[in-house]
């Protein structure tokens, strides 16, 4: 098996196995990695950059989260780089331009390509420096074809058999059927005023007014949760 479907918990029992958890400083994996901490004796965040419009502020973000609930257990972050300006041209996620509003579908967010884009270098990381598992944080529902546990599965059995690899992906979010504000309750106590959920940020604070920052208030205001977020637009 190349991931857990199924899981029966998160975190795991405790283990001696390290941990790499794909993280882009959004709730999801912020508190995905968090709660990896208590289980694991080596974490390793690892981010991609592809060259999006909003990735300064969501690494200074994540940064800082990091630094927040830093223990001996979490390692440095990795940071790849995976430009995807070749591929996109002129798409909003690189110029800034007519970003998805706050009450655009969430087919409007979709980067074509992402997940594989976001699994293949973290997967050929993991391989090489002997880590076992890579944890990933989609959520219930995730609409998108690359989010599927038939892509997870197939995609990572592909890139395992081309390097001689056993990486196993997890997604316990997903397996639980969490929604965002599920979420947002598991990490009421991790300190979530330094994740980053916005896609045109303004000096540095969440724009208050796109696709991405209309879904992370609803999931405060569903988990009936105080959101500790600035947003430049109330």
């Amino acid at each position: 098996m190349t991931s857990r479907i199924g899981s029966a918990a998160w975190p795991p029992p405790r283990t001696d196995a390290a941990l790499a958890v794909l993280v882009s400083g959004g709730l999801d994996s912020a508190v995905l990695l968090a709660e990896a901490l208590a289980a694991y004796p080596a974490v390793h965040p690892v981010y991609v950059r592809a060259g999006s419009t909003w990735e300064d502020v969501e690494f200074d973000y994540l940064s800082r989260f990091l630094t927040a609930i830093a223990s001996p257990s979490l390692k440095p972050c990795v940071v790849l780089r995976q430009p995807v300006d070749d591929l996109y041209g002129a798409h909003w996620s690189l110029t800034g331009d007519n970003v998805p509003a706050a009450d655009s579908p969430d087919e409007d967010v979709y980067l074509p390509g992402r997940n594989v884009l976001l699994l293949a270098k973290p997967l050929i990381w993991c391989h090489l420096n002997g880590v076992p598992e890579l944890a990933t944080a989609p959520l219930a529902g995730n609409p998108f074809p690359d989010a599927t546990a038939e892509f997870y599965d197939g995609f990572t059995a592909q890139v395992n058999r081309a390097v001689g690899g056993s990486v196993r992906v997890l997604r316990p979010y997903a397996d639980l059927g969490l929604k965002k504000a599920d979420v947002v309750r598991r990490g009421a106590a991790f300190p979530l005023e330094h994740t980053f959920s916005c896609i045109h940020p303004v000096a540095g604070r969440h724009c208050g007014a796109c696709n991405k920052c209309a879904e992370r208030r609803a999931g405060f205001a569903a988990a009936r949760t105080p959101d500790p977020t600035d947003y430049a637009a109330r």
